[in-house]
């Protein structure tokens, strides 16, 4: 059985009730389709109810549940909900109801906060930011986690390295220029969501252009650095550095370029140093080698909520889906 497969069949096995804010978008709708005839999760698509069911004819969601922002009833213990938890930045009932009606992010995000829902899955049309502002403002951060990143989840067909042609990359689609502190931290919760979510063990390989000390600059102290606070914080994974990829998941290459490491040759879980290194090397993969990405997944937010590549297709979302309902049942 390959990843998704198996990820779907844990999200059966412990239904959970995800929302999908963008009833605007076609692709969510025929997503919502296939997630409910796959049993994979209850599914809640927020939207005006007749505009809902204008863009679903010939569709089947008819088990999905439709929240019109309109006309539910409980939208008014929302708006009274958001103005108290905003209340120390000066939320007003008027802006409040304002971003629940205007803004369908915001209430996917308010029922999760209330516990009417267990997850959110947005960004087929919406940038990151759209996604995670309403999520950091209303679900916050999880308790003891330094920030909040993201990866992509990457099966690569016909391949031998990593697990069994499974990664993590991190992070790819969110942290801009991480400082060694936030390196360090996306090592240990990008290891912490392969554990979970590919259990396995994670293997994670700190990148870099510099192999153990074969180049000097800047960027690459700013590696090493975030190397040793990782091992220094997090010492129950496995986590080195820095290293270049063919180090990093060839072992042939990393008996010569870093013969101590007991990560290289062997990574599963590759940090990359930066957002653009990140975004290019996801992007590379899934396009050259045919590879499945799956993300970009959040970690560290409360509750899941995940974001989406505004190029996804339909599977995508499924799959995102998926992961977000197994993300939930550990929560």
């Amino acid at each position: 059985m390959n990843f998704i497969d198996r990820i779907k069949e844990r999200a059966k096995s412990d239904k959970k009730r995800i929302v999908l804010p963008e009833s605007m978008d076609k692709r969510v709708i025929e997503a919502a389709e296939k997630i409910l005839r796959e049993d994979l999760a209850e599914v809640v698509i927020v939207g005006k109810k007749e505009d809902i069911l204008e863009i679903s004819q010939g569709y089947d969601i008819s088990k999905a549940i439709i929240v019109d922002p309109f006309t539910e009833e409980y939208t008014e213990e929302l708006i009274n909900e958001l103005v108290e938890l905003r209340k120390s930045k000066g939320m007003t009932y008027e802006e409040a109801k304002k971003l629940l009606l205007e803004d369908y992010m915001y209430y996917a995000c308010m029922l999760v906060k209330t516990g009417r829902a267990d997850g959110v899955v947005s960004g087929a049309c919406h940038s990151t930011s759209n996604t995670l502002r309403p999520a950091l403002q209303i679900i916050k951060t999880k308790p003891g986690v330094m920030l909040v990143s993201a990866f992509f989840l990457m099966v690569v067909p016909n391949c031998e390295y990593g697990e069994n042609g499974t990664f993590i990359f991190g992070d790819s689609g969110l942290e801009q220029n991480p400082t060694p502190e936030k390196l360090a931290a996306i090592a240990a919760s990008s290891a912490d969501s392969f554990k979970l979510l590919v259990e396995a063990e994670p293997r994670v390989a700190m990148l870099s252009h510099s192999t153990m000390g074969s180049a000097k600059h800047a960027d690459v102290d700013k590696v090493v650095e975030g190397v040793r606070i990782a091992k220094e914080m997090y010492p129950q994974y496995k986590i080195d550095g820095e290293m270049q990829l063919d180090a990093a998941i060839i072992p042939e290459i990393a008996a010569s370029k870093a013969p101590e490491s007991e990560v290289a040759g062997h990574a599963n879980v590759l940090i990359f140093p930066d957002l653009d290194a990140g975004n290019i090397g996801y992007k590379l993969v899934q396009r050259l080698a045919k590879a499945e990405a799956y993300g970009p997944i959040c970690q560290g937010i409360a509750a899941p909520v995940n974001d989406l590549s505004r190029g996804c297709s339909a599977d995508d979302i499924v799959g995102v889906v998926a992961i977000t309902a197994v993300q939930a049942q550990n929560n």
